[in-house]
């Protein structure tokens, strides 16, 4: 046999039969599994804010402070704002000790035989309330405000600013005990002297956020393909500086709850027919130093708690949004 006959066999041999090579030609290799961006970056963010151990104990702690407080109908030993369920004879009860309705005061009882255990639970819920609501509507406000003192620029960024400038010069408790003093006492006006005094805060920060956003590439392109101002700004500004807005009101919500404290403590916040933390440990203050120390520790305690565990998660969050912080 010749050598073009051999290699002719050879070649016939190791050769693929034309049907193979065109299935193996038309199977096209899988596609690489497509990952969500936002939802990849999401799940980083979480696992980046439970590294802490201290601010995973604080969000632990605040959850079940709030879900205390917002159950606290059902969860109370007794509704401790009801005439019919207290008693005058249970006034002044130490902790541990039993009421005649067969109930036992924990943590004693105050000057009006209410139970404190139900008494905090009660004002942890106004305390809470009072604080979230004014937070909520006082960084709507301040983030409309900056983002749009930010993109328009000129007097009117001049203008907004010159308010705020204004606005943080004075002591948020004198301004607030000022707005008080002129609206009268009410949980509602507690939350607007709240958003008052807190609005400039969201302002500023969101102002400075803007500022370096307007000039991404995203905001020219929006603005070379004509899309009205104010798509620009609430649709693609405005996300875009939420980071460290969500912060911002982090913190501010226990600021706000120590300054409603404050006010009501000095006896011009909340109603006696709705008291919160400070109203509680205002009602103990006289009695502090004549051994009955419970009508007003133990709300102070309850208030260092809620302030505690909500800066933890402030500081957490600060570290987890803004990276660069923790360098």
């Amino acid at each position: 046999m010749s050598e073009n006959a051999v290699l002719e066999n050879a070649v016939s041999e190791n050769a693929v039969p034309e049907n193979k090579i065109s299935e193996t030609a038309a199977a096209p290799p899988p596609p690489p599994p497509v990952e969500d961006k936002g939802e990849s970056l999401l799940r980083r963010h979480i696992a980046n804010y439970f590294e802490s151990v201290s601010a995973t104990i604080g969000l632990v702690v605040l959850v079940t402070i709030v879900a205390a407080a917002f159950l606290s109908p059902w969860i109370a030993p007794q509704n401790p704002y009801d005439l019919a369920a207290i008693s005058i004879m249970d006034n002044m009860l130490k902790p541990g000790e039993q009421l005649d309705s067969g109930l036992v005061a924990v943590l004693g009882t105050d000057e009006q035989g209410r139970d404190m255990v139900s008494a905090i639970l009660y004002g942890l819920r106004v305390s809470l309330i009072v604080g979230a609501s004014s937070v909520l509507i006082a960084a709507i406000i301040g983030a409309s405000a900056g983002v749009l003192a930010a993109y328009a620029g000129g007097r009117i960024e001049s203008f907004v600013m010159r308010i705020v400038d204004l606005q943080l010069s004075f002591p948020a408790i004198l301004v607030a005990l000022i707005l008080l003093a002129v609206f009268g006492r009410g949980v509602d006006k507690v939350i607007l002297a709240l958003v008052i005094v807190q609005w400039a805060y969201y302002a500023r920060t969101v102002r400075g956020s803007a500022l370096v956003e307007k000039r991404r590439e995203y905001i020219e392109a929006g603005r070379c393909l004509a899309l009205p101002n104010s798509r620009l700004v609430f649709r693609h500004l405005l996300p875009n500086c939420l980071p460290p807005l969500i912060v911002v009101a982090t913190v501010q919500i226990a600021n706000a709850i120590a300054l409603e404290s404050t006010l009501s403590f000095l006896g011009v916040g909340v109603p006696v027919t709705e008291p919160s933390l400070g109203m509680l440990i205002a009602n103990g203050y006289r009695y502090l130093l004549s051994g009955n120390y419970w009508i007003s520790t133990f709300p102070g305690v309850a208030l260092v708690i809620v302030i505690v565990a909500i800066n933890l998660v402030g500081d957490r969050l600060r570290d987890v949004l803004n990276p660069r912080l923790s360098r």
